[in-house]
């Protein structure tokens, strides 16, 4: 290949032995066994052993090279014996006796081992990320990435879609989270944004003409870290498509997100295409989400008029407070042990609520506080309508829906899991369709969007202008749309409103007035006033699809140079202090943050 290696360390085979190679790459292991020394030679390649045996006149400068330092080797490759092959190594069938050993780059002691996988501080990692990164698992990983990525393009490409970039300078954007600030040296007091998302630039593709649009977009957010989500960056597939209904986006990104999906997969059974579309409504009912888990098939059930009058006092009278109350039912197969029960009620007092009730169903009767409260006639009307056996139990939940369901969404999931009810081998999606238009704001006490500002309310401008209560309001929905894989939001998407009189009507309602729409988004709407196709789109995150598909709980172990948590770049120290003369030239002064006065 060149003066460095005629082989990379992932290459030779059994059918190489007696060919002379010259290879290079990091000392990955080095062993001493009975005078002869063995080295594991690593590149990004793979792993070839070398062996260097004692009259070498080159052996006291390997016994003296410490583990990641750069060496180029030459020597024969000569076959394993029997008994010393490793079949789980592609070059396990042979080794190299060296007939010469260069130094390139001497590695100093290692502030964190590369060879085996050991959990190390999130600071130490980030610190030395190209030590990091020299670790398999990782190095597979960031690997997997540009191959999804790479998949992603051709799949998109293949169903006539066309890569455009959009601006990284740009202005605030309405996504809803904080934006990143870029000063303007030209302009004093002024600043461009990084773009939280492409959104009004691909719905400008779509006026200027262009019919498909995606990009492998870079976007910002000033926002906390989470496991599933990065601090400050992140990329995700963004597309937009002109004269299109909802199914048709669905079956432009449907099929290309499956089978990414399928060819990543390994062993793991794949939801086959067309995914099941849920409505929102029906989604929050079921599972007590708008992301559904769907490798788990507890279905909660509205049980409300079998407690109604009961002799069960406290579900009845939270009942009876509020029309807008409820009873939940989980069901529970296989979870009728008083044990079972009791640690689930106190797996609700950790997350915040008095409890939950629950009825076991054995042969004799029903059993627990409930049944005993309701009577057996009640109680086996729960069982009839759960379709509950022998040996299974249901847990209730009681109260105002939205402040029961986030944890009744969490038992679904403890309950299946506890259970082994969830099949885990599996990467089960659906699309989350029908979102609300609206939300009700409880801090503002007013009207507010329910997801995206953007998105074209269900009925156009006739639903709008026919609402005049907040109880209509609420019941508009949105030709919004989530993917939903595995209890994760992969993606986000809608048919745009590409309409100004109606946009006007939709901030209104939200309680923005049309000079305040003007001022904000008047690059679209002036676009709008020139023809604008009806268009939608959607966005997946491709973080989160590698990280599925690494079988990974946290995102940045799919990402080459993650921030840490705490939104920090250790390796390169960011974010820094500006200097004194960058500063100047921006007509920027630094103001030290206000401390809180005490008493």
């Amino acid at each position: 290949m060149n003066a460095y290696r005629s082989h990379t360390c992932g290459q030779l085979r059994a059918a190489s032995v007696g060919e002379q190679v010259t290879l290079s790459g990091w000392v990955h292991r080095k062993r001493d066994h009975g005078g002869l020394l063995f080295i594991d030679l690593r590149d990004h390649y793979g792993l070839t052993q070398l062996v260097v045996e004692p009259e070498a006149v080159f052996f006291s400068d390997v016994e003296k090279v410490r583990q990641e330092s750069v060496v180029r080797i030459s020597g024969e490759v000569i076959a394993r014996t029997g008994d010393t092959i490793n079949a789980n190594l592609p070059t396990g069938e042979i080794e190299v006796r060296l007939s010469s050993f260069e130094l390139l780059s001497a590695a100093d002691d290692l502030p964190l081992p590369v060879f085996g996988e050991p959990d190390y501080p999130e600071d130490l990692r980030m610190t030395h990320r190209y030590l990091d990164l020299r670790r398999e698992t990782l190095h597979q990983n960031i690997m997997l990435r540009s191959k999804v990525v790479g998949a992603i393009r051709r799949g998109m490409e293949e169903r006539g879609f066309t890569d455009f970039q959009t601006p990284i300078l740009t202005a605030s954007s309405p996504e809803g989270a904080r934006d990143f600030l870029v000063p303007s040296r030209l302009h004093p007091g002024q600043f461009y944004a990084l773009p939280q998302a492409p959104q009004i630039f691909k719905q400008l593709i779509m006026v200027a003409g262009f019919d498909r649009y995606y990009q492998i977009a870079p976007c910002f957010r000033d926002e906390d870290a989470r496991a599933d989500r990065s601090a400050g960056e992140f990329y995700q597939l963004d597309l937009e498509m002109s004269f299109v209904e909802r199914q048709d986006v669905f079956d432009a990104v449907g099929p290309v997100t499956h089978d990414v999906f399928a060819a990543f997969a390994g062993d793991k059974k794949v939801t086959a295409y067309p995914f099941p579309i849920i409505p929102f409504d029906e989604s929050m009912l079921k599972y007590g989400s708008d992301k559904p888990d769907l490798r788990n098939p507890i279905e909660m059930q509205v049980v409300s008029d079998h407690f109604r009058g009961s002799g069960f006092k406290i579900f009845a009278q939270i009942l009876d407070a509020d029309p807008r109350h409820e009873i939940r039912a989980i069901p529970a197969p296989s979870g009728g042990s008083r044990a079972f029960c009791d640690r689930m009620n106190s797996w609700a007092q950790r997350e915040g609520l008095p409890g939950m009730g629950y009825i076991i169903f054995d042969a004799e009767e029903a059993k627990g506080p409930l049944a005993k409260n309701i009577g057996p006639e009640r109680a086996e009307a729960v069982r009839n309508q759960l379709g509950l056996k022998t040996g299974d139990a249901a847990f209730f939940l009681a109260g105002k829906p939205a402040e029961f369901l986030p944890v009744a969404a969490k038992a679904r999931n403890v309950i299946a899991d506890e259970l082994g009810l969830s099949d885990k081998h599996q990467f089960a999606f659906c699309w989350i369709v029908d979102f609300p238009m609206y939300e009700w704001d409880e801090e503002h006490k007013k009207i507010e969007f329910g997801h995206n500002p953007f998105s074209m309310p269900q009925g156009g401008l006739k639903a709008l202008e026919a609402a005049s209560s907040d109880e209509d309001f609420l019941s508009i929905k949105a030709f919004q749309y989530d993917l939903v894989c595995n209890g994760y939001e992969l993606g986000s998407g809608a048919i745009r409103n590409h309409r100004p009189d109606i946009m006007y009507k939709a901030f209104e309602i939200a309680g923005y007035g049309k000079e305040v729409v003007e001022a904000k988004f008047g690059g679209m709407l002036n676009a709008f006033r020139y023809g604008a196709p009806p268009h939608g789109g959607c966005a997946l995150g491709v973080d989160r699809i590698v990280m599925l598909l690494a079988d990974q709980a946290n995102i940045r172990e799919v990402t080459m140079f993650p921030m840490t948590q705490g939104a920090q770049d250790l390796l390169l120290k960011a974010p820094s202090e500006a200097s004194e003369s960058q500063l100047k030239e921006l007509h920027i002064r630094i103001v030290p943050p206000i401390s809180e006065k005490k008493g």
